[in-house]
Order: C-alpha cells, then sequence, then structure tokens
C-alpha cells in the first residue's frame, strides 16, 4: 500500500468513527425519550403510547433478511445509509405526529431504520478496516459509539433541566440533524471496497442450517438478554426492590458508559492470547456470577448498598467488554466472505429476540426480587454450554485473533 492509500485509508476510517459517534450522539439525545415524547408532547397515555412503540417496534422482525440482501447488492455502506435516512424520517414522525397512528408510524420508521443499521454497521467496518481479526476495530467502534451515546445521554438531561417538556421537539430536531450528518460522512468520506456480485445471496433459513453458526447466535441472545435486562431492570431494581437512592440508577448507567469508553480495546488486547470460544465462555460465567451477586444485594446492610451495587455493576461491564468484540469478530470470521453480509445480518436476530425477552424477565421482579437474577444466571450457564459445543465446530485458524 503506498502513503497516499494509507492516508487515504486512515482518513476513512475516521470519518467512518466520527460518524458512528454522531450517529449515537443523536441516538442518546432522543431514544431513551421516545416514550415521554409521545405521553408528554403527542399526548397520549402511558399504556396507549407504550403498545404503540411497541407495535411499531415488531416491524424490525422484518428487516435482517432484507438487510442481508441489500448489502449483498448494494454494499454494507449504502445500507447504513439508508438506515440514517430512514431513521432521521422516524424522528421527523414524531414530530408530526397527532395521535397514536402518528407514533406508530413513527416507532416503525425507527425500528426499521435502527435493524438496517445494526444488520449492515458491522459489515461496514470489517470492509472499511485493514485488520485481519475483528475484535479491535469492533472494540473502538463500541468506545466511540459508547462515549457518543453518554454525551446525547448527558445534553438531553441539561436541556431538559433547563427548559422542561418545551425542549423535547428540539431534542427531535438535534436528533435529525445528526442522522443526516452522519449519512453525508458516511457518503462522502468512507470508502469500501466494490460490491462483489459474483456469489447469490442465501437465505435467512439458509444461515440457520449453519449449526455453528447458528450456535453462535443462541449463544448471543443469551448473553444478550443480560446486558438487555441490566439496562431494563437495573434502575427498577434498585428502586423498588432495594428502595436504593433515586440517583443511583443513573449514577450505575454513568459508569458503564464511562468504563465503556475507555476499556474496549485494552481488554481486547488482553484476550489475544485466548481462543476466541474460551473468551466468551470466560465472559457469560462473569454474567453468571453478577447476577448471582447482584440477587445478593438483598441481604447487604442499606448502609453500604452503594458501594457494594458500584462494585457488582463492574462485572457486567467487565463481562460486556470481552463478549461484545469476541462474539462481532466470530460472526464477521465464520461465514464464506462472498455472503459475509446476509450471516451478518441475520445475526442480529440474537439481539432482537434478547431485546424481546428482556421486559418480560424484569416483570419477574413483581414475583420474587431474586427471579430475573435466577434466569439470567441460567442463561449464562446455558451460553456456557453452547459456546462449548461451538468451539468443537469452529476451525483452530478461526478461533484464535491474528
Amino acid at each position: 500500500m503506498t502513503g497516499r492509500a494509507e492516508r487515504e485509508g486512515g482518513r476513512s476510517r475516521i470519518a467512518l468513527l466520527v460518524a458512528l459517534g454522531v450517529d449515537n450522539v443523536g441516538t442518546g439525545l432522543f431514544l431513551p425519550l421516545a416514550l415521554v415524547f409521545a405521553t408528554r408532547v403527542v399526548g397520549l397515555g402511558v399504556d396507549t403510547a407504550g403498545t404503540a412503540v411497541a407495535a411499531g417496534g415488531l416491524l424490525g422482525f422484518a428487516v435482517p433478511p432484507v438487510a442481508g440482501r441489500l448489502s449483498h447488492r448494494l454494499g454494507p455502506r449504502l445500507v447504513v445509509v439508508l438506515a440514517q435516512v430512514v431513521q432521521a424520517g422516524g424522528a421527523i414522525g414524531y414530530l408530526l405526529a397527532g395521535g397514536v397512528g402518528g407514533v406508530l408510524v413513527a416507532a416503525a420508521l425507527l425500528a426499521v431504520g435502527t435493524q438496517l443499521f445494526y444488520c449492515s454497521v458491522f459489515v461496514m467496518v470489517a470492509d472499511a478496516s485493514s485488520e485481519s481479526a475483528m475484535e479491535r476495530p469492533f472494540a473502538r467502534v463500541g468506545m466511540v459509539r459508547a462515549a457518543a451515546f453518554g454525551l446525547g445521554n448527558l445534553t438531553a438531561a441539561v436541556a431538559l433541566a433547563a427548559g422542561g417538556t418545551a425542549a423535547l421537539p428540539w431534542l427531535v430536531v438535534a436528533d435529525v440533524l445528526t442522522y443526516a450528518v452522519a449519512a453525508l460522512l458516511l457518503a462522502r468520506y468512507v470508502e469500501t471496497p466494490p460490491v462483489d456480485h459474483g456469489a447469490a445471496p442465501v437465505g435467512t433459513l439458509a444461515v440457520a442450517r449453519d449449526r455453528r453458526y447458528l450456535a453462535l447466535i443462541v449463544s448471543s441472545a443469551l448473553l444478550g438478554l443480560t446486558m438487555d435486562v441490566a439496562l431494563l431492570g437495573g434502575p427498577v431494581y434498585v428502586l423498588d426492590v432495594l428502595d436504593g437512592p433515586v440517583w443511583l440508577p443513573g449514577a450505575l448507567l454513568a459508569t458503564s458508559t464511562g468504563l465503556s469508553s475507555v476499556l474496549g480495546v485494552r481488554v481486547v488486547v488482553l484476550l489475544r492470547p485466548f481462543r476466541r470460544t474460551r473468551a466468551l465462555q470466560a465472559g457469560s460465567l462473569v454474567f453468571a456470577v453478577w447476577a448471582a451477586l447482584m440477587a445478593s444485594l438483598q441481604v447487604v446492610p442499606h448502609a453500604v448498598l452503594v458501594p457494594a451495587a458500584w462494585a457488582v455493576w463492574v462485572l457486567v461491564v467487565a463481562g460486556n467488554k470481552v463478549v461484545y468484540p469476541v462474539a462481532g469478530a466470530l460472526s464477521e470470521a465464520l461465514p464464506p466472505r462472498e455472503l459475509r453480509a446476509t450471516y451478518m445480518a441475520t445475526y442480529q436476530y440474537a439481539f432482537t429476540a434478547a431485546q424481546v425477552a428482556a421486559p418480560a424477565v424484569v416483570a419477574l421482579f413483581a414475583v420474587r426480587g431474586w427471579l430475573p437474577w435466577a434466569v439470567l444466571v441460567a442463561a449464562s450457564l446455558l451460553a456456557v454450554l453452547v459456546q462449548r459445543a461451538l468451539g468443537a465446530m469452529v476451525p483452530p485458524e478461526l478461533d484464535r485473533a491474528v
């Protein structure tokens, strides 16, 4: 590679990280406030708003097969640009919504755009990378996106503190602008290889018949369930079960964002000597220990609840920094290269399934305070068994970062 090509490749990769950071600033600005917008600005009841947003989100299930074919035909970079446009349309839909129908359409557009994004963004990152193993590039992306999401959250908090509900439409406008800027950066400044139209795309069912890839999807769904329950159920548990201080859930989530934005690549470097499937098993065991310790916080004296909760919470962040880049790297390494777009789009069903199941697990707090954590311990241990089977199917040259 010539010096000029290296410089241009470096600029392209910087533009990619900037674009993904800008995108996630917008996500942090509005996504956590979508239900608040539907209730406080559109004027829907909480039950109606929740039903409309959930119903719109169901459309995301239909996206992965379409996203895989689009990535195969157009290239993943153009699909990510399209995802930005669709998500901007969803945000504008919230601004224009006058009732439940408008919220339903807006939520559907956001769900479709979000799924298009996740089904294609990691293929695009792999295409734009000069590295053969994807742990480090995926970790960098995770660090940038975590920091950007936290910045969006902080900006939204300041805006709401200063302007109250009147600030919500302006946050949506800012969200639309971030999607537009991200799309422009990706379209103009990010370089990816030409699209190879030589191989015919395969369908989602064909991917599911690949036993080792199916094992990876199942493993990632079980691990994704832990992260989604942590985000959704952590605040419920801390406030309603542990009777903790009202500021503690936000502090724990801020800790996640802060650690995620600095630890990603460092953890990947430590993992390089180990087999990928062994690293996944270690991360799963960390998740199991974390869930068990979260349940044990119910017997911790209230005077030491805050430091104890903080110490336990660090474990789930550490586990995520292990499993996120390693599972992502395997999802890129296992498929035939010419079919990678379809395989990696299908891989997103793991996280869609986890997002659907997480609210039901969180609802178990109404039965017993320890029950959701028991479910997560069982899920993590089951993931270890699936990963052991996966390790027996993955060739040694793919089970190590090179």
